[in-house]
Order: structure tokens, then sequence, then C-alpha cells
């Protein structure tokens, strides 16, 4: 049993797995870090309130039952927050597979058809869009 348990795990790339998914997490908590600590401060100079939680644009104000103020207001401040917080993760995937010299896989190989100028597989002998015959390369 436990034999078949250990195949599956190096079978299946299990292991892989749950060490890209801790990975990710420590490196998104890092990203977010840089992007709360770094970027927001000097982000939050242009906007005229100090905390990106409160940028809002209000459109109304009302009380309810209670004698609570509800405002409904456009929160622009958590979705500039929110993009930011995106590019910066991104950009850093991307550097980390560039550093760590992961290759995107090779495309197949394919050609185009003469008649509708489709692309098809490279060993195809009939045009899936337009059912005309292939020269064989």
């Amino acid at each position: 049993m436990l034999q078949d348990y250990r195949d599956f795990i190096l079978k299946t790339n299990t292991l892989a797995l749950a060490i890209g998914v801790i990975a990710g997490a420590a490196t998104s908590k890092l990203v977010s870090s840089i992007v709360e600590d770094l970027f927001m401060p000097v982000i939050s100079l242009l906007v005229p309130q100090g905390g990106w939680a409160s940028a809002q644009w209000a459109l109304s104000q009302s009380m309810d039952a209670s004698g609570k103020i509800t405002v409904n207001a456009i929160k622009y401040g958590h979705f500039i927050s929110a993009i930011i917080d995106f590019l910066v993760i991104s950009f850093v995937v991307f550097i980390m597979t560039k550093f760590l010299g992961v290759n995107q896989p090779s495309s197949a190989k394919t050609k185009e058809c003469p008649e509708c100028l489709e692309s098809v597989p490279a060993n195809a002998k009939k045009c899936r869009a337009c059912c005309s015959q292939l020269i064989a390369q």
C-alpha cells in the first residue's frame, strides 16, 4: 500500500505541485508586502486622502433606521490597489521564470493552407477549414 502511494506521488508530479503551491504562497506574501509597503505609500501621495481603503467618490449618503450614515460610493482606491498588485505579481512571476530558465513549450509545427490561409498541422493532408487537399511537405 505504501509503495503504491509512493508511486502515485512520484508519477503524477503531486510532490512538485505541492512544492509549487507552497512557493506560490510565499511569493504572494512577498509581493503583497512589496506592493503595500513600497509602492502604495508613494502612490498614495497622488490621492488627496491618505489611505487607499478610503479613496472613493461619494455618490450619495443616507441614514439608516439605526442612525448610521451609509455612503454609496465608487471605491476606486481598492480597485487601483488590486490592479497594481496584479501587475507586480505577474512581473515577479515573469522575472522568476526568466531567471530560472523555464522555457516555453515549443509550438507545434504548422503550415498554411494555400486556399484559405488557415494554420493547420504540418502533417495534415486536408485543411480543416476549407477541406482542400494539402500538398505534403
